[in-house]
């Protein structure tokens, strides 16, 4: 359903507004529009501009609230005036920047003195001082790793062919670390024989004091004090954080409700009077919310508001705020899928809540898979407030109903007796067909009745918005509805042995809508008085109608065949649950549970995800595109009620 809005108008002195807003319109839900578009024939009407003030510090409230635990940001923040909330922001910012910076200092020597550590860390083995090494006068010396594969092939074939000596340190699944001296007069030539052999060379600043082993205690021993440092100081700023975290709360909600309210300027409009400048806000308010809020500013001598009862004089369509009772609400996911209903257009969400969790529950028929749906729906609704959990629910309570009436508990069909029939059994009659499964003949007969449905809610919808072509001669309008439900009167009596109407009256019911349906471009264009009955000519006219009218027969037969897949489902259900007890050896007396209960998990996943699916796909093309819009756009609530 869709809840009845009312247009307000408030208005009231300029420097008035934050407290309006904060006052009154945060208690209330309120979709507001652009003042400037609604009030065009309103003269001298400028746009409301300032910048907002409480954004930046609004924003450093964010990152301040960021290094507060998650659980913390939970609780409910206090009360507190704006200017307070300023000020506890900046004060803390401030305390907290000085620690800041402590820590990014001490970060940076850490981060430098590791950049050392690493270097030298694969020369640990190395036991030399390294002072000594880095002053050599003539001798050159090399820090560095060669691959596995050259180490091998330099040690075998080159090493022992030129001046060098060479020092194994560590080695890694890939690479050895090295350290080679060679003398200075021949380095460039022994230098390129090792570049050869891909050696990558690794540079030590002249830093390090004693052997690699000493200087990497020494390291460690000062990035070690280096963290200390900056722990205290993260701790330091916990401890700040923890006892400022009520005020922290509080000042970061007054900011967000500050800088919130303040963009509300962008909607309104401002007019220069004889002294005072007035602000101007439009919205539309529920029935309810829109007479509390006016009594409540009736005592308020600087805060007017008139409410606007006709639509009509409103340049804006209204939006569309749905109130659909609790146990249909979750249905509206589907509903906002396909579009949400315009204004006054009826909302489909009632039907589909109806009939998508009725042909669930025919199409698939089980009371121990529709039980496990009921509950398994039930409890992932109940903790996490899935909407689809709450549908997958409401399906299993049907598939649980039509369980009973079909027999089926788990797939077995022997354990209880059928309140209504066997899908795969039962068989009836029919005249020039023969026998045909019941659920078939059942499937088709609901198929046209759900068309019937919503010709007639086409029809409502079509004259609410005053469309005379699909009120009247349209497919599923007056005329196809004339049509169709000739078509089915004609069909069950003569399926259930009863008099067919004559031949003259069966051409008077089916002719005559179908000739409105071939000319509804001419009627529709005389009814709405327009000037050319047939603009593209008389033989455009006839050829174009003839193809549609045999497009709208064939749409008739194969929309009202569509649900045949209703009653087809039911019976592969009952098929593949049979395959699954065959296989689990339940006919044979040995039956294997393990085989019963894994069968029974895949049909349960699988088959429940096609038939949500193929539901979904009768839903939208059987039954919204023939009455439903959606061109309806969503109320949008400045603030919410309390």
């Amino acid at each position: 359903m869709i809840e009845k809005l009312k247009f307000l108008s408030i208005t009231g002195p300029k420097e008035d507004i934050d407290r309006v807003v904060d006052t009154y319109l945060s208690k209330y839900e309120i979709h507001l529009e652009n003042a400037l578009s609604e009030l065009k024939t309103v003269k001298d009407l400028i746009p409301y501009v300032e910048t907002n003030p409480y954004r930046d510090t609004y924003q450093r409230s964010i990152a301040l609230l960021e290094l507060l635990p998650e659980e913390a940001r939970e609780q409910a923040p206090g009360s507190m005036e704006v200017q307070v909330a300023k000020k506890v922001v900046d004060e803390l910012e401030l305390q907290l920047d000085e620690l800041a910076k402590k820590e990014e200092d001490l970060k940076a020597k850490r981060d430098s003195l590791q950049v050392s550590l690493d270097r030298v860390l694969p020369f640990t083995e190395l036991n030399y001082d390294l002072s000594s090494i880095l002053n050599f006068k003539y001798i050159k010396f090399r820090f560095g790793r060669l691959s596995h594969e050259y180490y091998k092939k330099f040690k075998a074939y080159v090493y022992d062919t030129i001046d060098t000596v060479l020092y194994k340190c560590m080695e890694d699944e890939e690479y050895v670390w090295v350290v080679y001296f060679v003398p200075e007069i021949i380095s460039n030539q022994i230098d390129a024989i090792y570049s050869s052999m891909r050696f990558e060379r690794f540079y030590l600043p002249d830093e390090y004091e004693g052997t690699p082993l000493e200087a990497t205690n020494t390291l460690q021993e000062k990035i070690s004090v280096l963290q200390k440092g900056i722990d205290d100081i993260h701790h330091e700023i916990t401890e700040i954080l923890k006892s400022k975290q009520g005020d922290l709360l509080a000042a970061h909600h007054r900011l967000e409700t500050f800088s919130t309210n303040f963009n509300v300027r962008k909607l309104a409009a401002c007019t220069k009077q004889e002294v005072d400048t007035f602000y101007i806000l439009c919205g539309w308010m529920s029935d309810k919310d829109a007479k509390a809020f006016q009594k409540e500013v009736t005592a308020d001598d600087k805060t007017f508001c008139i409410i606007e009862d006709d639509h009509n004089n409103i340049l804006s369509k209204p939006p569309t705020k749905l109130i659909n009772p609790k146990f249909f609400k979750p249905f509206e996911m589907f509903t906002g899928m396909y579009g949400l209903p315009d204004y006054n257009e009826i909302d489909p969400t009632i039907l589909i809540a109806i009939t998508y969790s009725i042909l669930f529950g025919f199409m698939f028929g089980d009371v121990g898979q529709g039980l496990c749906l009921l509950i398994g729906g039930f409890l992932l609704y109940r903790f996490k407030k899935m909407n689809l959990a709450a549908i997958i629910s409401c399906c299993g309570f049907f598939s649980t109903i039509f369980g009973f009436l079909f027999g089926s508990i788990f797939g077995f069909e022997d354990i209880i007796e059928p309140l209504w029939l066997r899908p795969m059994e039962h068989m009836t009659n029919l005249p020039f067909i023969g026998k045909l499964n019941t659920v078939f003949v059942v499937a088709i007969s609901i198929g046209m009745g759900i068309i019937l449905l919503t010709m007639i809610l086409n029809i409502i919808n079509s004259i609410v918005a005053h469309d005379p072509e699909k009120t009247l001669f349209d497919t599923n309008g007056a005329a196809g509805l004339v049509f169709y439900g000739s078509l089915v009167l004609t069909i069950v009596l003569f399926m259930t042995g009863n008099t067919v109407p004559a031949a003259a009256l069966l051409a008077v019911m089916f002719g005559v809508p179908l000739l409105i349906i071939f000319c509804k471009e001419p009627l529709t264009n005389l009814v709405e008085k327009k000037a050319e009955l047939l603009p593209g000519g008389k033989g455009m006219f006839v050829v174009q109608g003839l193809f549609e009218l045999i497009e709208v027969l064939l749409s008739y037969f194969s929309n009202t065949l569509s649900f045949v897949r209703v009653g087809a489902f039911a019976i592969i259900h009952a098929a593949m649950m049979e395959v699954v007890l065959m296989l689990a050896g339940v006919e044979a007396g040995n039956a294997n549970w393990i085989v019963v209960i894994l069968g029974n998990i895949f049909v349960c996943g699988l088959e429940g995800l096609i038939v949500g699916i193929q539901v979904l796909r009768l839903e939208y093309y059987e039954l919204f595109s023939r009455f439903y819009r959606g061109t309806g756009r969503a109320f949008r609530p400045y603030g919410k009620k309390n």
